[in-house]
């Protein structure tokens, strides 16, 4: 609270505002304005991840304010010039003396993957140093980052000191968990699939879980190969993955709780559980579908009575699912607003796609969705509804045409004139492959990926690719054309390529990296067209 009653509350993150002490000429011009205000978001949405993370637990809270901590002193450390200035840095450094020794003793635990700056004598790494981005004082008032930069480290070092005296057994989400998996009658003796946001957050769960004395636990996150998830997989639900309880004692023993990240979260078939349990809430309503769809799926004849013959004691759980969630306590939801958020997402989805949503945060909920929806939007249509009908009207308006889609080539290129005189832009229409569960597994049992089980996503970048649209009502508005639109290619072979190849590379960092696909699965071009 006390971190929140300040004019610009949590933090201050300077080093990721640089453009707010800019002393070049004033105002910004249009691109510095753009990059001033996009830098102003990002700084907004890490205090927002902080609140996001301190709902999924205080240890994935702790790990981000270990990283921000270094990061801030990295900063410091390369930026420090007078005496005074690197006398300042060394005082907090004596100051913060016990604070800087934990993360010695700690490193292993507190980044088991991150072997970077593991051996490292020093409360940065030399890696971390290099990757400091250099401001001149010259064009930055660097003093009053450095300042901020203090404010910030200081701020961190007290959390650090309140995360330091948590107490698994009071930590209360914990302990309910604990609880809720001894005594349910089902819980306690059948399959639980348990979905964290944060691979820190699994960690914990798993390590307290066990020293709580329950068994048959296994983790899987971003940190897992292909191969192990692979395993856990069958171990955790052998029927619905070609295999057997059998099978499974003898690869490791069969796995009743399963604690995973979103890595989870689709594509895969683990209907051998029943129950779900999401320890955390994630901002799309979507994803909470897709990790609920993982044990709520169409069930085989042939698998549940091979269940059943092996398992008699499960006759009363087959069949139906159930799902818990674990919301924020009212105070962090003050701050965080994610039910807020959520709920009204989930209104979105339950009005335009028909979904019952309202069943998917809280039995409890009493709220009209469809008069809420007009309530909230004065009953327009969503801008992905407004494509859709377009997009009908054109095939029922032009049949030739859209009978002559199939037989473009697989990747197709054309050009229009730029509606804004002098602006060059690219579109490019993608599809982000997915594991595909209707494919015939791998050797290893792994789902194959397709980009038929995937997602559409449309770009429109400049040409350096520094300012990205993803908003299809707005790109659409660029790129609608009639039958009769004049096709203008005019801009540079070699720089069109260098542009493709690096929304490749945004598209797999942002869709394909966080879901862990495997080697040679990459974005999938479909068409683009230059503005010029």
């Amino acid at each position: 609270e006390k971190a929140f009653s300040r004019k610009e509350p949590l933090f201050v993150l300077s080093i990721y505002y640089p453009l707010s002490k800019w002393k070049g000429e004033q105002p910004l011009d249009d691109t510095q304005g753009f990059n001033a205000g996009r830098q102003k978001q990002v700084v907004s949405l890490i205090r927002t991840l902080f609140l996001k993370r301190f709902e999924s637990s205080a240890h994935a809270f702790q790990g981000s304010c270990w990283r921000l901590l270094q990061k801030l002193f990295a900063w410091v450390a390369v930026h420090v010039e007078t005496e005074r200035e690197k006398s300042k840095l060394q005082r907090w450094k004596i100051e913060h003396g016990d604070l800087i020794g934990y993360v010695h003793e700690h490193q292993s635990e507190l980044w088991p993957e991150d072997e970077s700056g593991a051996e490292s004598e020093d409360f940065v790494s030399d890696e971390m140093l290099e990757e400091v981005e250099t401001l001149t004082r010259a064009d930055y008032r660097v003093e009053e980052i450095i300042e901020d930069c203090y404010e910030d480290m200081n701020q961190l070092a007290k959390f650090l000191g309140l995360l330091a005296k948590v107490d698994p057994k009071k930590d209360d989400k914990l302990q309910a968990l604990i609880a809720k998996l001894k005594k349910d009658p089902v819980l306690k003796a059948h399959k639980v699939l348990i979905f964290t946001e944060f691979a820190e957050t699994a960690r914990y769960l798993e390590r307290e879980l066990g020293a709580a004395d329950l068994t048959g636990i296994e983790r899987i996150d971003g940190s897992s190969t292909q191969k192990q998830r692979s395993a856990v997989i069958r171990r955790f639900s052998p029927y619905y993955n070609n295999s057997n309880s059998a099978a499974a004692a003898e690869n490791g023993g069969e796995i009743r709780v399963l604690i995973a990240t979103d890595v989870l979260a689709e594509g895969l078939n683990l209907q051998d559980a029943t129950r779900l349990i999401n320890y955390d809430l994630h901002w799309n309503p979507v994803r909470l579908m897709q990790r609920i769809g993982r044990v709520d799926r169409r069930m085989n004849p042939a698998t549940e009575a091979a269940i059943l013959r092996d398992h008699p004691d499960q006759l009363a759980v087959r069949g139906r699912t159930a799902f818990w969630n674990m919301l924020p306590p009212d105070e962090l939801e003050e701050l965080l607003r994610l039910y807020e958020r959520v709920n009204r997402k989930t209104l979105m989805i339950s009005r335009t796609f028909g979904i019952e949503g309202r069943k998917l945060l809280h039995p409890d909920d009493d709220f009209d969705p469809v008069k809420e929806m007009n309530e909230q939007f004065d009953g327009r249509k969503s801008s992905t509804e407004e494509l859709r009908l377009e997009y009908e009207t054109l095939v029922r308006d032009h049949p030739d045409l859209a009978a002559s889609l199939p037989k473009l080539p697989l990747k197709t290129f054309t050009g229009k004139a730029h509606p804004a005189e002098g602006a060059r832009a690219v579109f490019f229409c993608y599809r982000i492959p997915a594991p595909d569960a209707s494919l015939v597994p791998a050797d290893d049992g792994s789902l194959r990926w397709s980009d038929s089980a995937g997602a559409t996503v449309w770009l429109c970048a400049d040409l350096e690719g520094d300012r990205i649209l993803t908003d299809p009502a707005s790109i659409a508005d660029l790129i609608r054309s009639r039958p009769d639109t004049a096709r203008q290619v005019k801009l540079d072979r070699s720089r069109l390529a260098a542009l493709r190849q690096k929304m490749d590379k945004h598209l797999t960092q942002q869709h394909l990296r966080p879901l862990q696909a495997p080697p040679g699965v990459t974005p999938v071009l479909k068409c683009w067209m230059e503005m010029s």
